[in-house]
């Protein structure tokens, strides 16, 4: 067949849509489609030399995409790879604007998709460009400043593209990214977020496995240990996680990471943020930054199979430790990622299965033979999941996610996973009490049916499951349970379309060679008959209790609900399904049982009638010729009688009986057409009698009835969806249906019965044309033309009659024709439309009805809306005939979107992803071709504007601005589709809308005005007038919406219109996206498009463009970019004079503003009146204006910047290291020379001259850039401190009105007042405006701002001190490049200004002042800023002006210090020796603030691979000292507490007071580092652990004082940690050392932290058998404490452990807590004695509660089954219950709780036990009686 094809169209297609191949005009399509491959590919080639983007290239890119749509990829390779190339490099035009990108980008992620058609010998695509265009987009260094806007959709646009890309880098791609981004690998910077995230995004991990040497192996080890060194979670850390996930998916087999794969279980439980142990615990702040699931599965699922299995027995480590949080009483936001996880894992599964054994194969590196997963693998996991899955099918979240994990599981295995669903079904079958137990089991057995059904070699037995689930499932058919009856509805549709329901009882005896399931099979079918008739028994129930009368008043509204609806749908479909699948016979009983139900009973037409009438379309659809036999002549016969006599034909009223009958009719003749056609004349009867009758609803019956004859005759369709091609009608012994239970269709035997309109439908349809509709269009155009006279309900009867015409025959009618506007878009290529065959040949010597409807339309809409405008009604219906005019063919948008969407549910919920191959069910398949064909039909893209439309255009207009409201948005609402679909069409109807706002055109009403300007504005996803991405049309409407304001229609009383306005300028500023200015295609491109031209078939007819073409062309590109610039001033001046027009009112000039600052771009700056407009408006008195202005004036400045010179240097010749080879990262001696250093720093104008300054913080840190950008020497510079003529005419505007006091005194005045009180925050904005003003002009403005900066700094008002923060700030950050002796008198003066703020800092100020210095640090050399530093680090905490001046200070401090990261440990070291003695801080501000501050010190202090010891600060060193200091409280055993000393005490403090104020701030330290640094420092941590858990307090109490508080949140935070294998031992030592204290506090807390640490290191302790044993003993130790509460907390803790399958209950545990129970106690003393109490309990009681503990732990530790142990524990417990306390006490606890997690499923858990244990059971958990 290839072959053949290939010969009509003269290459190999790579890929074309399977389905066009069933269509039934399939022979025309080779023809069709080379034509229009040809047109694509000659205009699209052509448009590209002629340099003509707009329109050109994006009109045949769209007709590319739409080609593909149809067709699939239909063309040759080579077609394919310069189609690829070409594209690429058009969306890589440097300048090209963004929406433009936008739709070439998609259109080349389509052409990419499919990877395996392309190999990497095809194609190679460069990575450069593509990461230039999505930096400058991502990382724009204009967005902020407003001078560039993108939409929301770009990044993830671009994201896929580079993701579509990444297959065909080249092989040397890997090193030149690792050589590009490593220098950013910085973990204290923000770049190293960027660099992780372009590693995740563009790394190739497909090469093909001999070039793995250039491909992951340059940096899996790199990348992988510095994931496993990182242990807090930082943002980055979830790229990497998707780089390995994508990197172990794309190399199955060729990576080992058996040595990561407990670490990666580990991480992966942490991440999941389980809420575990008893404590409150204090989860960090980055909970964020979590997995993303779909990594994690796809990591999972690419690790499993291989030699080693150790994979999948961390994963049932992991199912069987998170199991119990599924069960359905569990609830959390934690629940969601759960769920998530159960729900991708098993289709993550299929989806690698299938690639392993279905797929075909390609280019793609297979899987290694000794990496696939085997059958036992397969079993393995299936099994690990099932426990969990079970359990989530009754979760709070819905069943959904489990139904769509059971769908995939039973696919690899369904002898595992069906039968446990099944033994959930029947149970829940049976309930009458718990009706979701129903829904969610059916919505399972659902996602399994095909597995059940097909059975399979595995699992033969499951088709006998299938009638009884049907019978079973008929009772939920319920009238009272809508959502019991929809899903039963679903099952039993989806059970049906998958078995033909055919009586193969017979066979038993004619047939021998069955199997022993055939049999049953066999015997089992003949119930089926009884199933159907069973069912339509339930429908008819379900029809007679929702009759209108029973279910609502007469008075209420007569339209179904949304319920009625949906079930009216289920209904029906479910019931076609049936039978459509029936053998005839027992299609011949329903459809007696159905025509007995329809013609004994009368239903009313709403709710009843409608679901009765779709039962009996559902059986003429089926089988029409039997059918229409019953309906037809009963129907016929009812209605004439009726009808007979005059009188009825003018009732108001008519009667129940012939609207039913109607009805009827009108659906059962929604059938095959030609079956129709021998009932012709009684139907052309009925029609004649009802179409006038006066009543209503009869004539709307009727003209259904018309419409559906007229349908039936006129369009192509298929006639059948039967499961087997050619129906079930063969004798049993040729053909035995049961063997074709489940089988999917045939793609290449389909047998499609399509409908095919014939010459006599086709004349039977124009006959009724002729006939009705003739006459009608004749009465309404003499009512029109006022030659006679209609009542309003005649009018409107007609144009029902007409509507309905067009809805039934608009298929047989050619499109509206007319003559092709000109002039719209001036173009050199041909913007033709494409037409499709769909199927019919119009007859041409037939009247066109669709122009004859059109003209009549026209001259009667003129007429109402002249003489009666209110008859609003017709206006309704001539806006939908209108509407179907222009676009209706056959079917409607909206139908087919639906359908599509139904489609992908039933394919989703049917389909079997492991064999692939398109192996759906036929009836999907035939849906599918269907679709196939109204796509076809929709297909209207480039529709030629001609002057009908323009017409009906000007009309709809008309009504969209006419008076009455419902009219206009019914109109507009067609309007903004008909502008979507025609050419260009936008920009001839604009000037029509404008003319409505012109202030100017003074007869135009207030409705007019509103309906214009909804007409402009659009609707939510069509096109919206006012903000088209073309000059042309922005500088007509956005000017003219601004002039509106001094319309005389323009009222800003009316709520509406302001709102209007409100609308129409935020949707504009959200959609606004920069339109370019410089469009340019480069000549690369054109040598592409030159072999588009000459490459592969079908070759394009014209001749290629001649040079004076191309010359001609290039020269139009000129022309065009001068004349859009043209436009762009032109804009702005109309925008500026509006502005300036006295009588405009404010909102209108706000409005304009606004518009102003959306014009400002980086490649263009703004002509001088803006600039001068802005500069003003600094000083407007409305504070919109001055917001605006601000922020516009900093962009100016950034477009008049003159740029800097930069040169490139090699990084080892600035200092006299040789560079290092390998990678070694931190402080080393090639970078030394960048860090702050007191002795060398430049203090003469030469020194600085010679100071190489690196700006950024990133560089040197990780490895050098092969370049380094530094800037030239000063004097290569732009000079500075230009004189006023050397300036250009845009800087001299700005430095005038900024070296004029009174203006500055105005402008600062402004900026100090308050905006929001205690809202107001440090803008960036300003920062950003002083900063360009100091950058551009020097210190030229200082004299006249230093008087300003000196009086503010004194005021203490919050926004005063902001106002000079915000200009400081930008001071700083401004004078990068000044020379030495003005930046040194700089800080000259800025010095004292800083000491004085800081010492007038508040609570109000302080944050600002901190984003202040912050900012001025942020990417600058600190060697420059050495004044500054000096004077932060003067003394910071010196007491003078109180506790909270210093915690600012030190805050101010640290955010300076903090942006220098690791350069500056010169003055980290100072600082720390500055702190230390001061640690001992009474205050707790003073406290908290150093502990912050010590964080950052310690940052750099990591152990990251490759890293060098920092040469700042080391933790170690720091903890030595402190523990010396805390000597006193680590030795002594008394009870700490906190002494608080008075103030004014004269008098040594004691060592051990001391002790106490510093080990509070250590504490403030730990807790705020435990979020913020990378990795953790264990062993330090371990040595301050003990004297923490003396200090922690048990229970949860806020009235303890901060310092237990804080000891409490530093250990919850310290057990969440992660812990490395070599790490474990100190640790449990630890631990056991504590265990032994005297403290029994310390005791139980070192439990609770047990708990914690285990659950979060889970995988990391299991894979040390020594670390659990520790565990074990430990907690068993604990056990037999003395002290009560810790031997409770210890079997909590044992019962945690053994839950999360940590610890197993094996014998020895069993016997030694058995052991410890039979512990005899000592006999009770004599009553007298008893009163003296004994306080110590004697050693036998704790040790035999130690042992009942140890059994009600292992009780308790299964909470939802009972395993096979617990049956004879309960026993050995009630032995004790009535031992004495505390014992007692603790088995009546173990056994309420048994009893309340067991109780709802108590009827399964009493199969466990036998009938004496039962009787003991019941008595214990019985309570007494009170009366006993």
């Amino acid at each position: 067949m290839k072959q053949s094809q290939s010969d009509t169209l003269g290459f190999v297609p790579q890929k074309d849509i399977v389905y066009n191949k069933l269509l039934p005009y399939a022979d025309r399509l080779d023809a069709e489609s080379n034509e229009l491959l040809r047109k694509i590919k000659s205009n699209l080639s052509r448009a590209v030399q002629l340099r003509e983007i707009w329109p050109g290239v994006l009109f045949w890119t769209r007709k590319l995409s739409t080609y593909m749509r149809l067709y699939g990829r239909k063309f040759s390779k080579d077609d394919h790879v310069l189609f690829i190339k070409l594209l690429f490099e058009l969306v890589t035009i440097p300048e090209l604007e963004i929406s433009m990108m936008q739709g070439l980008a998609r259109l080349l992620i389509n052409l990419l998709k499919k990877k395996e058609l392309l190999s990497r010998e095809d194609l190679e695509l460069p990575w450069k460009p593509l990461y230039d265009l999505y930096d400058t987009i991502l990382f724009s260094k204009t967005e902020h400043l407003s001078l560039n806007w993108f939409p929301n959709s770009v990044e993830n646009v671009l994201k896929s593209l580079v993701k579509s890309c990444r297959p065909y880098f080249s092989e040397s791609a890997t090193q030149e990214m690792l050589d590009e981004w490593r220098p950013l690998l910085c973990p204290f910077d923000v770049t190293m977020q960027r660099a992780i995230s372009y590693f995740e995004l563009f790394l190739p991990t497909t090469l093909p496995p001999e070039l793995h040497h250039k491909g992951f192996k340059l940096w899996f080890d790199e990348m992988i240990s510095l994931w496993v060194s990182v242990q807090n979670l930082p943002s980055w850390e979830v790229h990497l996680v998707g780089l390995f996930a994508r990197l172990a998916n794309d190399n199955i087999g060729y990576i080992d990471w058996d040595p990561y794969i407990s670490k990666i279980f580990t991480r992966i439980l942490r991440s999941l943020y389980i809420p575990v142990g008893t404590g409150q615990t204090v989860v960090p702040h980055n909970v964020i930054n979590a997995y993303d699931i779909g990594h994690v599965v796809l990591w999972v699922s690419s690790l499993l199979g291989g030699p080693s299995k150790q994979t999948q027995a961390q994963l049932s480590g992991l199912f069987n430790s998170i199991t119990s949080f599924f069960h359905p009483s569990n609830l959390g936001r934690w629940l969601v990622k759960l769920m998530t996880l159960l729900q991708r894992l098993p289709a993550s599964m299929v989806r690698r299965l299938h690639r392993e054994r279905y797929k075909k194969p390609s280019w793609l590196t297979p899987i290694p033979n000794s990496h696939k997963l085997t059958e036992e693998d397969i079993t393995n996991f299936v099994q690990s999941m099932m426990q969990p899955v079970l359990l989530a099918m009754f979760s709070k979240m819905g069943s959904l996610h489990a139904a769509q994990a059971l769908q995939n599981l039973a696919l690899l295995r369904p002898e595992l996973v069906i039968p446990p669903v099944l033994e959930k079904t029947y149970p829940a079958m049976e309930t009458l009490t718990e009706p979701h137990q129903l829904t969610a089991t059916l919505s399972c057995m659902i996602g399994v049916a095909r597995s059940l059904v097909s059975g399979g070699k595995y699992f033969p037995e499951g088709p006998t499951h299938m009638l009884p689930l049907l019978m079973r499932a008929l009772p939920g058919v319920d009238p009272n349970d809508f959502s019991k009856c929809m899903i039963t509805f679903q099952f039993i549709a989806t059970f049906v379309a998958l078995v033909p329901l055919v009586d193969c009882s017979s066979a038993l005896h004619e047939r021998t060679d069955l199997s022993e399931v055939e049999r049953e099979l066999c015997s089992a079918s003949a119930e089926f008959e009884d199933f159907v008739l069973q069912f339509m028994d339930r429908c008819f129930a379900l029809i007679d209790t929702s009759t209108l009368e029973q279910t609502r008043e007469e008075a209420e509204t007569e339209k179904m609900t949304h319920l009625e609806s949906l079930v009216e749908l289920g209904l029906s479909s479910t019931f076609s399904t049936v039978l459509a699948q029936c053998s005839l016979d027992i299609f011949k009983v329903a459809l007696l049982k159905v025509f007995n139900f329809a013609t004994t009973n009368i239903f009313e037409t709403r709710v009843a009638g409608r679901m009765t009438a779709d039962m009996c379309r559902a059986c003429s659809k089926c089988h029409p010729a039997e059918s229409l036999k019953m309906f037809v002549p009963h129907c016929c016969n009812a209605i004439s009688q009726i009808a007979a006599n005059d009188e009825v034909l003018n009732e108001e009223e008519l009667d129940k009986e012939l609207l039913w009958n109607l009805q009827l009719l009108s659906e059962v003749t929604r059938v095959d057409g030609e079956k129709l056609l021998p009932y012709r004349t009684q139907l052309v009867q009925i029609l004649q009698l009802t179409l006038h009758l006066k009543c209503k609803q009869g004539y709307t019956l009727a003209c259904n009835l018309l419409h559906h004859i007229l349908r039936s005759t006129a369009l192509i369709y298929p006639t059948e969806y039967c499961s087997v091609p050619g129906g079930f009608h063969q004798p049993v012994s040729d053909y035995l249906p049961i063997k074709d239970w489940g089988r999917p269709g045939d793609l290449w035997n389909l047998d499609i019965r399509w409908h095919v309109p014939s010459v006599e439908e086709k004349s039977f349809a124009f006959y009724l044309l002729d006939l009705i509709l003739q006459p009608e269009l004749q009465t309404l155009q003499r009512f029109a033309q006022g030659e006679q006279d209609m009542a309003r309900d005649d009018v409107l009867q007609s144009l029902a009659i007409i509507q309905h015409c067009l809805l039934g025959a608009g298929s047989l009618m050619p499109p509206l024709k007319g003559e092709p506007v000109p002039e719209l878009v001036h173009s050199v290529i041909n913007l033709d439309e494409t037409i499709l065959f769909t199927g019919v040949e119009y007859d041409t010597s037939r009247e066109n009805y669709r122009d004859a409807v059109c003209n009549v339309m026209r001259q009667l809409l003129h007429h109402i809306l002249e003489h009666s405008e209110d008859d609003t009604k017709s206006l309704f219906s001539i806006i939908k005939i209108i509407s179907d005019l222009l676009h209706f063919k056959g079917v409607h948008k909206h139908e087919i979107d639906s359908r599509w969407k139904s489609f992908n549910l039933v394919k989703k919920s049917m389909e079997n992803r492991l064999h692939g191959r398109k192996q759906h069910i036929r009836a999907l398949l035939i849906d599918r071709v269907m679709l196939q064909h109204e796509v076809r039909k929709l297909t209207v893209e480039g529709c030629q504007y001609r002057s009908i439309h323009q017409e009906l255009l000007k009309d709809l207009l008309r009504l969209s601005t006419s008076t009455y409201s419902q009219v206009r948005s019914k109109a507009q609402s067609v309007l903004f589709t008909a502008l979507g679909t025609y050419n260009y069409c936008c920009r001839d109807l604009i000037p029509h809308v404008l003319e409505f706002l012109n202030p100017n055109n003074s007869n135009v009403t207030q409705q007019q005005f509103k309906g214009a300007l909804y007409c402009l504005l659009g609707n939510h996803n069509g096109v919206c007038l006012a903000n088209l991405h073309d000059w042309d049309c922005i500088t007509l409407t956005w000017p003219a919406v601004v002039r509106s304001g001094l319309s005389s229609a323009m009222s800003l009383e009316k709520p509406s219109i302001v709102r209007l306005f409100d609308d129409l300028a935020s949707k504009i500023h959200r959609q606004y996206e920069t339109i370019g200015l410089e469009l340019s295609i480069p000549d690369e491109c054109c040598n592409l498009a030159k072999k588009l031209w000459v490459t592969g078939n079908p070759i394009p007819k014209d001749p290629l463009p001649s040079d004076d073409e191309i010359a001609e062309g290039l020269k139009r590109q000129e022309l065009k970019n001068s004349e859009a610039v043209e436009k762009y001033e032109g804009l702005i001046g109309d925008l500026l004079k509006c502005i300036n027009n006295r009588n405009m009112p404010w909102k209108f000039e706000h409005i304009a503003i606004g518009f102003l600052s959306l014009l400002l771009r980086d490649d263009q700056q703004l002509p001088p009146a803006a600039v001068i407009f802005f500069v003003k408006s600094l000083n407007h008195d409305t504070l919109y204006v001055r917001k605006v202005a601000i922020s516009a004036v900093a962009g100016i400045l950034k477009q008049i910047k003159r740029l800097h010179k930069k040169v490139p240097v090699r990084p080892s010749e600035l200092c006299e290291v040789k560079e290092l080879n390998g990678i070694i990262a931190g402080d080393r001696s090639d970078n030394r020379w960048l860090q702050y250093n007191s002795g060398s720093l430049p203090r003469m104008q030469q020194d600085w001259d010679k100071c190489v300054f690196v700006e950024k913080t990133h560089w040197g840190y990780y490895c050098w850039p092969r370049k380094l950008m530094i800037y030239a020497p000063q004097e290569e510079q732009p000079k500075q401190n230009l004189s006023k003529d050397e300036m250009t005419e845009r800087e001299q505007i700005i430095y005038n009105h900024f070296s004029d006091p009174v203006f500055i005194n105005q402008f600062i005045e402004f900026l100090s007042l308050e905006d929001r009180k205690g809202k107001d925050k440090f803008s960036p904005r300003r920062f950003c405006l002083f900063k360009g003003l100091f950058r551009n002009f020097g210190d030229a403005f200082l004299p006249v701002l230093q008087p300003h900066l000196k009086r503010l700094v004194a005021d203490s008002h919050e926004s005063k001190q902001r106002c000079v923060a915000e200009i400081i700030s930008g001071l700083i950050r401004g004078c990068k490049h000044w020379n030495y002796t003005k930046v040194d008198s700089l800080w000259e003066m800025l010095c004292p200004l800083l000491r004085t703020a800081l010492s007038n800092i508040t609570i109000e100020t302080y944050k600002d002042w901190g984003t202040c210095i912050a900012t001025a640090c942020e990417s600058r050399d600190p060697r420059k800023l050495y004044w500054l530093f000096e004077m932060l680090m003067e003394s910071p905490v010196n007491g003078e002006d109180g506790s909270f001046v210093d915690a600012c200070r030190l805050y101010v401090l640290q955010g300076g210090l903090a942006q220098q990261e690791w350069r500056v440990p010169e003055l980290l070291h100072r600082l720390l020796q500055y702190l230390e003695p001061k640690l001992t801080q009474v205050y707790k501000n003073v406290r908290e603030r150093i502990g912050s501050v010590l964080t950052y010190i310690f940052m750099i202090d990591v152990n990251l691979p490759h890293t060098q010891p920092t040469t700042s600060p080391r933790i170690s060193d720091f903890t030595e000292r402190i523990l010396l200091q805390l000597k006193p409280l680590t030795e002594g055993d008394e009870e700490i507490q906190n002494h608080v000393m008075e103030e004014n005490e004269v008098g040594v403090q004691d060592e051990r007071t001391q002790a106490i104020k510093l080990l509070k701030t250590v504490l403030k330290w730990l807790i705020s580092s435990a979020g913020r640094s990378f990795t953790t420092a264990v062993p330090e941590q371990l040595r301050l652990l003990p004297l923490l858990f003396k200090i922690a307090p048990v229970e949860n109490d806020d009235s303890y004082d901060e310092m237990k508080r804080d000891a409490k949140t530093c250990l919850s935070l310290m057990s969440q940690g992660l812990l490395y294998t070599e790490q474990i031992p100190m640790v449990l030592s630890a631990l056991q050392e504590i265990a032994g204290s005297s403290s029994w506090h310390a005791r139980y807390t070192v439990l609770t932290y047990l708990q914690i640490m285990v659950f979060y290191n889970l995988f990391t302790f299991m894979s040390d058998q020594k670390a659990v044993g520790d565990v074990r003993s430990l907690v068993i130790r604990l056990l037999e404490d003395e002290q009560l509460e810790v031997r409770e907390m210890a079997a909590t803790t044992l019962s945690g452990f053994l839950q999360c399958n940590f610890l197993s209950m094996d014998a020895p545990m069993q016997a030694h807590f058995e052991a410890l129970c039979k512990t005899s106690l000592p006999k009770k003393r004599k009553r007298e004695f008893a009163t003296v109490k004994d306080t110590v309990p004697s050693a036998d009681l704790v040790r035999r509660h130690a042992g009942v503990l140890g059994l009600s732990a292992c009780i308790l530790s299964s909470p939802y089954d009972v395993p096979t142990w617990m049956p004879q524990l309960l026993m050995d417990l009630s032995a004790h219950l009535n031992d004495t306390q505390p014992i007692e006490m603790t088995v009546k606890k173990t056994l309420s709780n048994f009893k309340r997690t067991h109780h709802d499923n108590w009827q399964q858990h009493k199969q466990q036990f036998t009938d004496d244990q039962l009787l003991v059971l019941t008595d214990l958990l019985v309570s007494p009686c009170y009366y006993a």
